[in-house]
């Protein structure tokens, strides 16, 4: 019985839908289109770049249960979302506690002395982070918001309100940059 040529194109296809597939890829980053937060799997938003002067620092990629585009309604909704910081060039523990810190005080700035201690338990996680190192801030309702640095939990902060300070970083009214919001508000 003779062979045919279509099975070699055939297991090549199907290969390439067995493997898992990047939504998106910026700075050389790729991030999945997908994220699982306990039985729920949450979509990619959007994607966008931080840069800082002409250095490209990291990418970020925020996770939610349906697109959104207004980042006051991501914010005010109690619903799971991720944000995953990848690295593309070194940054210091120092450098990162620096910029929470900003962050706290430029989009929260009546913040609850609550919120305040859970930016200072995540003040004392934070590491030393390289290219290809990852920061991963998951809320959940029910749990709070867990802390990966470098692919290890460090650990959780209960609440909302802290989950909605630390997404504001990102989304609220003072963002790394506008642009790095609208990539990841998907625009």
């Amino acid at each position: 019985m003779p062979k045919s040529s279509t099975t070699p194109l055939v297991l090549m296809i199907l290969l390439l839908l067995a493997s898992p597939l990047a939504a998106a890829k910026l700075a050389g980053v790729s991030m999945g289109d997908t994220a699982k937060v306990g039985e729920e799997t949450l979509v990619l938003n959007g994607l966008g770049l931080r840069k800082k002067a002409i250095f490209k620092v990291y990418v970020g990629a925020l996770y939610l249960p349906k697109k959104q585009s207004d980042g006051g309604a991501i914010l005010a909704a109690d619903e799971p979302r991720r944000l995953a910081m990848e690295f593309v060039r070194k940054v210091g523990a120092d450098s990162l506690v620096g910029a929470w810190n900003d962050c706290l005080t430029a989009n929260s700035p009546n913040a609850s002395a609550d919120v305040r201690k859970g930016f200072e338990s995540l003040n004392g996680w934070m590491a030393d982070v390289g290219s290809g190192d990852r920061l991963v801030f998951t809320y959940s309702p029910a749990g709070g918001t867990e802390v990966q640095v470098k692919g290890t939990k460090k650990g959780v902060v209960a609440g909302k309100p802290f989950a909605d300070a630390l997404f504001a970083c990102w989304i609220g009214d003072v963002p790394p940059s506008e642009d790095f919001k609208k990539g990841l508000l998907g625009g």
